[in-house]
C-alpha cells in the first residue's frame, strides 16, 4: 500500500520536463530534484516513465521503496505559478511480508515521515498534506 503526499510549488518549470514516452504526464523534475537533493545521504535511481507519472526506487533504513510524482498541469497553463503535485511512497515488500502482514506500509514509516519531513521543512513547498 502506498502512502502519498499532496503539496504546491512554483519551483520547478515542467514545460520544460522531458517527455513522458509512455503518457503525457509531467513529475520528473521532482525526482531529479530528490535525487540531486540527496546525492550522498539516500542513493535514488534515476527516474523513468510509467502510466500514472515518473518514478525511481531506493532503499531506506534495509527497505526498498518506489517513490512516485506527477504534476497537475496542462499544455498551456502557466509553469510559473504554484502546481498542484502528487508524492508518493510505496514500501517492496517480499512476498512472505504480505502473505503474513508484515513490515507493512504507513504515514509512520521512517521512509514516508523522512520525505514528508523534507518537503514540510522546505519553504518552496507548500500546502504539504498527507493524502
Amino acid at each position: 500500500m502506498k502512502q502519498t503526499i499532496q503539496f504546491k510549488t512554483s519551483m520547478f518549470d515542467v514545460s520544460k520536463e522531458r517527455e513522458s514516452p509512455i503518457n503525457p504526464i509531467y513529475g520528473i523534475s521532482l525526482l531529479a530534484w530528490l535525487k540531486s537533493e540527496l546525492a550522498g545521504k539516500v542513493e535514488i535511481s534515476e527516474p523513468d516513465a510509467e502510466d500514472w507519472g515518473w518514478y525511481s526506487e531506493l532503499e531506506f533504513e534495509g527497505n526498498n521503496y518506489l517513490i512516485g510524482a506527477c504534476a497537475y498541469f496542462e499544455e498551456g497553463g502557466n509553469p510559473n505559478e504554484e502546481i498542484e503535485w502528487v508524492f508518493q511512497v510505496d514500501k517492496r515488500r517480499t512476498f512472505k511480508e504480505r502473505l503474513f502482514g508484515k513490515n507493512k506500509m504507513s504515514v509512520s514509516d521512517s521512509c514516508f515521515v523522512f520525505f514528508k519531513t523534507l518537503l514540510e521543512e522546505n519553504p518552496n513547498f507548500n500546502e504539504v498534506q498527507v493524502a
